[in-house]
């Protein structure tokens, strides 16, 4: 059985999410222990429950505040857009290279969908589906992608001459929708 999540977050659990992500950010999942957080606080590892139930509960609220973070980026990149499927593949390519640990959290295994904030995953998906004309297809079609390009070079997989803008702008061009009036879109980082 999952965990409940807290129901009524106070600063201190903010501050131990916070901490939590510094921590993943900087030296990966490993590095986030409760003995780690309450180093980081300089408080005692137990202290740390009476805010988060158990790693569980901390993963999903790093999955969630990753998740409104890119809500808000992906929004930003297609908001008054000409070309927002470019865009928003821009917007999504950089914040995963910037925040690997947390891209990989929040797409490597089954999205915690029943603990997160409700409406929370269709905020983060909204701007894909806008971006892709409100066809879902289309936008699982374009999230498949980026997210298979953005593994591969996180993984380091493509060789070292590669160009991976010109393979990002080739895919998101057969993804985009066809317009009279609208360039080719170039997708670089």
């Amino acid at each position: 059985m999952a965990p409940v999540p807290s129901t009524s977050p106070s600063p201190r659990r903010d501050e131990i999410v916070s901490v939590a992500g510094r921590l993943l950010d900087a030296h990966g999942p490993e590095a986030v222990t409760m003995r780690a957080i309450a180093t980081e606080m300089g408080i005692r590892a137990p202290s740390l429950y009476k805010h988060i139930a158990d790693k569980r509960e901390l993963e999903v609220a790093l999955i969630a505040d990753a998740l409104a973070a890119v809500a808000d980026v992906y929004g930003a990149a297609v908001a008054g857009s000409p070309q927002p499927l470019a865009d928003l593949a821009r917007a999504y390519r950089a914040w995963a290279v910037d925040h690997p640990h947390r891209y990989r959290l929040m797409t490597e295994r089954p999205l915690p969908r029943a603990e997160l904030p409700p409406g929370l995953e269709a905020r983060a998906a909204a701007p894909v589906i806008a971006a892709c004309g409100g066809d879902p297809d289309r936008a699982r079609a374009a999230w498949a992608f980026a997210h298979g390009m953005v593994m591969l070079e996180l993984a380091d997989r493509f060789p070292p001459d590669a160009d991976l803008d010109a393979a990002w702008t080739t895919g998101i061009t057969a993804l985009a929708i066809p317009t009279h009036s609208t360039p080719t879109p170039e997708v670089t980082r």
